[in-house]
């Protein structure tokens, strides 16, 4: 699994008291920070290689400024050039929102969906979620 802490900021709180709802996606996309130095190890864009698929989000909680949150980042399942995510955001130890994404290795300059190699599937393998 991968953590990251992140502090809500003032601009993130909607006239209802909570961070607003579009802000949770951004979050989630921060706690992927790890992988995508798996993939792009200087996190260059001339060499970017995930692209995103598909992603959900499932508000359980509100969340509100003031206090941080902890966005916790799984592998859910590794294919041949793509992987899934499962993901939880936590706030005063509750789970507060549940996020699932689907990434491929992508190749720009071919413009397609290359392989996963060895080495970084058995990265993957290492956050993979248990339950």
């Amino acid at each position: 699994m991968f953590t990251k802490v992140i502090e809500p900021r003032v601009s993130e709180t909607d006239g209802a008291g909570h961070i607003n709802n579009t802000t949770l996606p951004v979050w989630l996309e921060s706690g992927r920070d790890e992988i995508f130095k798996l993939f792009t190890p200087d996190l260059s864009f001339d060499n970017w290689r995930c692209v995103i698929l598909k992603m959900e989000v499932e508000y359980v909680r509100q969340i509100y400024y003031g206090y941080p949150v902890e966005v916790k980042t799984w592998v859910s399942d590794v294919g041949n050039s793509s992987f899934k995510l499962y993901e939880e955001i936590h706030q005063n130890n509750e789970l507060c929102a549940i996020g699932k994404a689907v990434y491929v290795n992508f190749d720009f300059s071919a413009q397609q969906s290359q392989p996963i190699s060895k080495e970084i599937r058995i990265e993957l393998e290492k956050h993979k979620i248990t339950h």
